[in-house]
């Protein structure tokens, strides 16, 4: 019986799952982070009260929002930026789910910073955050990242909604220990975030565009190269064209992120059947099984691929 480990498989995922490709909106989150950063760190070491700033990142799912975002906080961790005290200034990164409210999320916040709260712990919603704010001076947190903040908006009132703008608008604000927020999420949280802006205008927003077909056909040619060469493969002849290329986009639904994991997926493929290259069979095979659908339709496979793939559905076909 064959073995369910497929050291091929595993041994691709755990090269270049970590690997990060330079995308020009990367460096443009790096820039705006920067600013934003140094900014905070001028005003903590002032020792002036002020009001810390929310950076606002958003792009459809697969868009690489999340990667990017882990890139320029990995950096900065590296820099090791000291704070007033000496300390190397952090920022802790939070998911958010649509189960709980705000007291919830303090929990989540909580651990996230390394401070187990027990949910036996009989806290007030102030306690539990004013217990952030106290945890995030203690260890020299200056901000957190909260990741798919739309959750919490999800199906509440817009007095709900209000109620969360204006918790989140109090880590700003905080005079114990103002923080720098991250909030990233889909396209539609600009609309939750909007009433922010308007009564603070402490809203810096950084959207991630998706795959542009007439500009970005050569940053596509660039991560099918760099990748397969990163694992030792030949490039087909077949992959090196404009017309696969605008089929590999379409097929990743126009998102970046999509389009290096399919492509991570392929050559993982490609190595496991033995192949000296990669070829449009690899992408065709994983296409086809991650739609469940022949292989006969595929973007890579059909004429009329450009209304078939719809951008808003990945690994769909319309007519289905």
């Amino acid at each position: 019986m064959k073995s369910l480990f497929n050291p091929q498989i595993a041994e691709t995922a755990a090269r270049n799952t970590a690997r990060h490709f330079p995308l020009h909106r990367g460096e443009k989150l790096r820039t705006t982070f920067s600013e934003l950063f140094s900014r905070h760190i001028g005003n903590l070491n002032s020792e002036v009260w002020f009001e810390g700033e929310l950076l606002l990142i958003t792009g459809q799912s697969e868009s690489g929002k999340t990667r990017e975002t882990n890139e320029v906080l990995n950096l900065l961790h590296a820099e090791k930026v000291p704070l007033p005290n000496g300390d190397p200034a952090r920022i802790v990164q939070c998911d958010l789910s649509r189960a709980g409210g705000w007291k919830d999320l303090g929990r989540r916040t909580l651990n996230a910073m390394g401070y187990e709260l027990s949910d036996n712990a009989r806290l007030t919603q102030n306690e539990i955050w004013s217990r952030v704010t106290y945890q995030a001076k203690a260890q020299g947190i200056i901000g957190i990242h909260f990741d798919e903040v739309q959750h919490i908006f999800a199906g509440k009132s817009d007095n709900d909604r209000e109620m969360v703008l204006d918790n989140f608008k109090t880590l700003l604000k905080s005079r114990g220990w103002p923080l720098m927020l991250i909030m990233s999420g889909v396209p539609e949280l600009a609309d939750h975030v909007r009433s922010l802006d308007q009564t603070q205008n402490k809203v810096t927003h950084v959207h991630f565009e998706g795959i542009d077909l007439s500009e970005d056909l050569g940053v596509i040619h660039e991560i099918v190269g760099s990748y397969a060469m990163e694992n030792g493969l030949e490039v087909d002849e077949d992959l090196m064209t404009e017309d696969f290329y605008r089929r590999l986009a379409i097929a990743a639904a126009l998102r970046w992120g999509t389009l290096i994991k399919m492509t991570i997926a392929s050559i993982g493929k490609a190595r496991d059947s033995g192949s000296t290259s990669l070829t449009l069979e690899h992408y065709v095979n994983f296409w086809a099984e991650k739609a469940n659908v022949n292989v006969l339709a595929t973007p890579f496979t059909q004429d009329g691929y450009e209304t078939l793939f719809r951008p808003d559905k990945p690994f769909q076909v319309s007519l289905l």
